[in-house]
């Protein structure tokens, strides 16, 4: 059974890809979501950004639509997110796959301003991640590499630590 805090996290990550606010996570709401990134950061890595987001949905809607009706619900996400420390490997291909979508110019580096774009995107505001991003800074040079961003990320759905900074990925949580 998922811990208080996984349930906290995975609604945070829930409630912002639900971009309809219908209670369930569709393809249209993946779509939606890619579609506001986009608008948000311009039109430069339109395609591969929209491929890796359709990719997540394809894995999430694999792993969590148990009723395969094409629409996830909260529960099933929950339910998904209790077995992925079985699935580290699928975890991880994710998060070098989100690692693509965020770093924006593709120099092996997400900055603040890629990071805050990202969450912009998943929240629909501007909202400060100064203290979030500082946070998964972890040696302070100012920018996130793509272990620093794995790790965070399998923090994220598969930790169960509050003071963990993956625990921040999307936001203060």
């Amino acid at each position: 059974m998922a811990s208080d805090l996984q349930r906290k996290k995975a609604s945070v990550v829930f409630n912002a890809m639900d971009v309809n606010g219908d209670g369930f996570l569709e393809r249209a709401d993946f779509e939606a979501l890619t579609d506001r990134w986009t608008r948000i950061r311009g039109e430069d890595g339109t395609d591969r950004l929209r491929e890796i987001m359709m990719r997540w949905w394809g894995a999430l809607s694999a792993t969590a639509d148990e009723d395969r009706d094409q629409r996830i619900t909260q529960d099933e996400m929950l339910a998904a997110v209790e077995n992925l420390g079985a699935m580290l490997d699928l975890v991880t291909a994710t998060a070098e796959s989100m690692f693509e979508a965020v770093d924006e110019d593709s120099d092996g580096r997400v900055t603040a301003s890629e990071y805050a774009r990202m969450i912009q995107a998943w929240t629909g505001r501007d909202v400060p991640t100064d203290g979030a991003f500082a946070r998964l800074d972890l040696n302070g040079d100012g920018e996130l590499r793509k272990s620093e961003f794995v790790t965070h990320w399998v923090e994220f759905w598969v930790g169960d630590d509050a003071e963990t900074p993956g625990t921040h990925l999307f936001g203060e949580v």
